[in-house]
């Protein structure tokens, strides 16, 4: 069993719980740590591991205050120099070499982000299903088999972005950073529809822009090629 729960999931701090039963780990850390003990009912002692795709504040605000307190974080090289950590609580990852943590199996991957060495996850669990964990990237640069829960960004509509623009209610500098830094429903519905969704029990949308989504929109098009249950975050 696969249980996925959101903390935090914006531009302002991202932040995620993922459990098999056996073994908690946090994805990303973007939020204060007062604020992440608070969300984690002050039993945040209960992660085994923090996993941190990339070293933007909104996603690894909280990193040294968890190493602080004892809790391995696992992050790429270029990441771990950006944040400028290091020590026996800090584990480089390198995309494509798989490692255990608890009873979960995890491969990290590249993603395409302006960060320096920003990471997208394959988590298995000890019955063999699959979570996909994958948030800004201008698009999932790979396919995957046999995934049973999706989690993964759906920034912004580009109808929407346009109209923003148009309008004045988006700087030309913001719209250029979200059209090659962060996934938007186009891409995220050309990738849906070039793999096999036929053993996805759910997707999870995160990350959606405040002023360029609209869930019902996205729930709307995704379900034209997803027939299961979409969760907005």
């Amino acid at each position: 069993m696969i249980s996925f729960c959101t903390l935090a999931s914006s531009s302002k701090g991202n932040a995620y719980i993922v459990t098999n039963g056996k073994t908690q780990l946090l994805l990303e850390a973007g939020i204060p740590i007062k604020q992440l003990k608070q969300k984690t009912d002050y039993q945040i002692n209960k992660i085994t591991a923090c996993l941190v795709t990339h070293e933007h504040q909104d996603h690894a605000k909280a990193i040294k205050d968890l190493l602080k307190l004892g809790i391995d974080c696992y992050m790429s090289q270029g990441t771990a120099q950006a944040l400028q950590v290091s020590g026996h609580r800090v584990h480089i990852l390198q995309a494509k070499k798989q490692l255990k943590i608890g009873t979960w199996r995890i491969l990290p991957f590249n993603v395409v982000h302006d960060a320096q060495e920003p990471l997208g996850f394959l988590l298995v669990n000890q019955v063999g299903e699959k979570l996909l964990f994958v948030t800004d990237t201008h698009y999932i640069p790979y396919q995957f088999r046999q995934l049973t829960h999706l989690a993964v960004e759906c920034n912004y509509d580009l109808g929407m972005l346009e109209h923003n623009l148009a309008t004045g209610k988006v700087h030309l500098e913001v719209a250029k950073r979200l059209l090659k830094n962060h996934l938007s429903l186009r891409n995220l519905l050309i990738w849906l529809r070039s793999i096999n969704l036929d053993t996805v029990q759910e997707i999870h949308l995160l990350h959606l822009s405040d002023n360029n989504s609209d869930e019902r929109l996205f729930k709307q098009k995704i379900g034209r090629v997803y027939n299961g249950k979409v969760i907005i975050h």
